[in-house]
């Protein structure tokens, strides 16, 4: 394996915004309050940062480049670097904000996620072309996701009725983890009932299976790791990260069976080479994956290594990734209560992971005791994309 960065970098400060339907702000003003927090949280102002990594998506012409970052925050004269890498955005800025002060160019710099999703008028559906003009057209989101489900049914000897109860838990679990969370968008705790019986958007996908389309923005404050603690006594230590983006469509692909996907396998382990960890199950404390749909977060527990394969189920159903459990994930309610703002989400995420290992989340209801390791993780695409980063709270 190439020589990582493990314990490299550290991040000192981070913001994030109130997700939900932001219509009384514009791109800029959500911006300005996720990098005001993350500058007051590191103790340091826009004037010494030497370098911004922007992620969005949908950004209007305003966005375009680094403008929505230099007009905002008055940052002029610097590199400000964006990129727009589907799902996965928001942690690919935060990752190439970490390998730029690894690399030795800078000492301390930013990376940032912003959209403004429900200004665009997307319906969240995916509706049109699909990815490819030549090989599909008219292909959903939730329809394409919801083959992954109707699969894993099958290859599990589910029957339907086991299978939407199996989703159906996921939702339940995200939805009363949101409900403790102040800046997600939904925090209404669901029942089991509701989630089987919602209306469907795409069989077996139903209501409450799907995230919502939410607008928000998050930002993270970086360094060396020796002048972290100049800047603050807890920093949390970047300890291996992984990126993979798999070849062609994958479902398109000749025996590709829905159920393992390179990109996740690939990606997490790159991470966990990294971060010299062996067994992720028993060593990470705390995870935030990619749960645009239910059944997206239970095909990531058998991808990431969390369950044996085929085995998530018994893992649902004994509670092991909710809170109290062995590991639990998306403690703040994921994207199924947060939605998926794109250039925002993996940054989200990670702001999560950071205040869990700080032990400075704002619900003491929600904060995990004594975590040492944490993980966030976006998967983006046909889906064929993945980014993972693991951040620890020691060095060493």
């Amino acid at each position: 394996m190439p020589h990582g960065i493990k314990d490299e970098v550290a991040i000192i400060g981070m913001g994030c915004t109130r997700f939900g339907e932001r219509w009384n702000d514009g791109l800029e003003d959500l911006v300005i309050e996720a990098a005001y927090e993350a500058f007051e949280d590191a103790g340091v102002g826009p004037e010494e940062i030497q370098g911004c990594w922007l992620g969005t998506v949908t950004a209007p012409m305003i966005g375009i480049g680094g403008t929505a970052l230099a007009d905002s925050l008055k940052m002029q004269n610097i590199p400000i670097i964006r990129n727009e890498n589907w799902c996965t955005t928001g942690h690919v800025a935060l990752l190439e904000a970490c390998m730029a002060v690894a690399s030795g160019v800078y000492d301390v710099v930013m990376a940032l996620g912003v959209e403004k999703l429900k200004d665009t008028g997307y319906p969240g559906l995916g509706t049109g072309r699909g990815m490819s003009p030549v090989l599909e057209a008219r292909r959903t989101a939730p329809g394409s996701f919801g083959l992954i489900a109707k699969r894993y049914f099958k290859a599990c000897g589910l029957s339907n009725e086991e299978g939407k109860a199996l989703i159906g838990k996921i939702a339940v679990k995200n939805h009363d983890n949101g409900s403790r969370c102040a800046k997600a968008h939904f925090h209404n705790r669901i029942t089991l009932d509701q989630a089987v019986n919602a209306p469907i958007i795409a069989w077996p996908l139903g209501l409450f299976d799907c995230c919502g389309n939410s607008d928000g923005a998050a930002c993270a404050i970086i360094t060396r790791k020796d002048l972290a603690k100049k800047f603050r006594a807890d920093p949390v230590y970047l300890k291996g990260f992984g990126i993979s983006m798999d070849a062609m469509l994958p479902h398109l692909r000749p025996g590709f069976d829905w159920l393992r996907f390179d990109a996740l396998m690939t990606s997490s382990k790159k991470a966990y080479e990294m971060a010299g960890i062996k067994n992720p199950r028993e060593e990470l404390d705390v995870a935030e994956v990619h749960d645009c749909f239910t059944i997206t977060e239970l095909a990531i527990y058998e991808n990431f290594g969390f369950s044996e394969w085929g085995k998530a189920r018994d893992d649902i159903e004994s509670g092991f990734f909710c809170r109290g459990g062995g590991l639990p994930v998306n403690i703040d309610g994921g994207l199924k209560c947060f939605g998926h703002p794109v250039g925002a989400s993996g940054l989200r995420m990670t702001y999560e992971v950071y205040k869990q290992l700080q032990q400075k989340v704002d619900n003491p209801e929600r904060q995990v005791p004594n975590p040492r390791l944490g993980l966030s993780h976006t998967f983006g695409g046909p889906p064929q994309m993945s980014a993972v980063a693991i951040f620890g709270n020691e060095l060493g």
